[in-house]
């Protein structure tokens, strides 16, 4: 006899434009404001405001958020090291684009 699995996804779009509050990131996350403000210390992601009950979060903070918690959880990274993670994998996006761009052009 087989058994049959069903998993249920659950999620939300957001926008690369759209701006996320502090309430709302880490709603969205599951984490205590104090986490998030300390990853904003360590300058994983850059909120646009005076202090933390004013800041706005673009939507790619939630994207580079969600990927350090990942690291921390599944990994043990602490923040900075998620932080250079993140940094590395950027411009290791940035160099297959340039190179994918370059054998385009006939190279």
């Amino acid at each position: 006899m087989t058994k049959d699995t069903i998993s249920i996804l659950t999620g939300e779009i957001v926008e690369e434009g759209m701006e996320l509050s502090m309430a709302d990131l880490c709603r969205a996350c599951h984490v205590p404001a104090e986490q998030v403000i300390a990853i904003v210390e360590e300058g994983v992601i850059e909120p646009q405001g005076e202090n933390p009950a004013q800041w706005r979060f673009q939507g790619s903070s939630l994207r580079r958020l969600n990927c350090v918690l990942r690291l921390q959880h599944d990994l043990g990274v602490n923040i900075a090291g998620a932080a250079l993670a993140l940094d590395l994998l950027a411009e290791v996006e940035s160099l297959r684009s340039r190179l994918r761009r370059f054998e385009e052009s006939g190279f």
